[in-house]
């Protein structure tokens, strides 16, 4: 990216973020789901769920509670990117001495601030009802970097429904399946427990690599090969879905 580019990318951020500032509901209504969901498993469910070791079960359940934190937040992407496409702002864009990359990278870096400060909300609540770590400053790095690249690869996965989308509910919509995968994984009961084909596919999804990981970095514990199968899944998913939103995008100002 040239120094234009970078330029251009920071401008077009800080709009977005300030809009993000006007409205700061988005980043509580993104926390809120997670925040529920959180409370239910714990004091409704978690006395009856058996997780096979001596952990709390918030310290159980918590990574799972944060890819669902992201999830959730990346439609909050695809639903504005659709409206400024809408708007026709993209087409203003494009008749100034703008970088077309910062356009979307604006959006994106946008989504992985805000959706970062929802999981440090999230993960503040969790602090409140019991969870406990004692995880060094570099556990702590290496798990707000799995994360961060976890909202990468979904962001742009975002940026493409946005832009293809037909509907403002369209837009968002894609979202729903990406908050379901963490319950078909390890993120809530292990995955020994389940069917034969359920347990298949939940220790062969990219959730399960990612939650083992966040969840032996907290613990203390090795992370052993899911930290590099989580690596793989990420960056896979992130080069892919980048390839095809740039795609999406030069296709939309054809």
């Amino acid at each position: 990216m040239t120094t234009h580019a970078i330029a251009d990318t920071r401008t077009l951020t800080g709009r977005s973020l300030r809009h993000i500032l006007r409205s700061p509901d988005t980043i509580i209504t993104t926390a809120v789901t997670p925040i529920a969901l959180m409370l239910i498993f714990v004091y409704v469910f978690g006395g009856a769920i058996n997780t096979g070791t001596d952990e709390s079960y918030i310290n159980y359940m918590l990574p799972g509670i944060l890819l669902i934190t992201v999830a959730s937040g990346i439609a909050y992407t695809a639903y504005r990117l659709f409206l400024d496409m809408q708007g026709g702002i993209f087409e203003r864009f494009q008749s100034m001495p703008i970088a077309r990359s910062s356009v979307l990278w604006g959006h994106v870096l946008t989504s992985l601030v805000s959706n970062l400060v929802s999981v440090a909300i999230v993960i503040a609540v969790a602090f409140v009802m019991g969870f406990r770590t004692g995880a060094s400053f570099g556990a702590w790095l290496a798990v707000a970097g799995i994360l961060a690249l976890f909202t990468l690869a979904l962001t742009w996965l975002a940026v493409i429904a946005g832009l293809s989308a037909k509907t403002v509910d369209g837009a968002s919509a894609f979202s729903y399946p990406l908050i379901f995968l963490p319950f078909i994984s390890s993120a809530f009961v292990p995955t020994d427990t389940m069917p034969a084909p359920v347990a298949w596919f939940a220790e062969n999804q990219p959730v399960t690599s990612i939650v083992n990981s966040i969840r032996a970095l907290f613990a203390e514990q090795p992370v052993g090969n899911d930290i590099w199968i989580a690596l793989a899944w990420l960056v896979g998913i992130f080069v892919v879905a980048y390839a095809f939103a740039v795609a999406a995008y030069r296709r939309r100002l054809s």
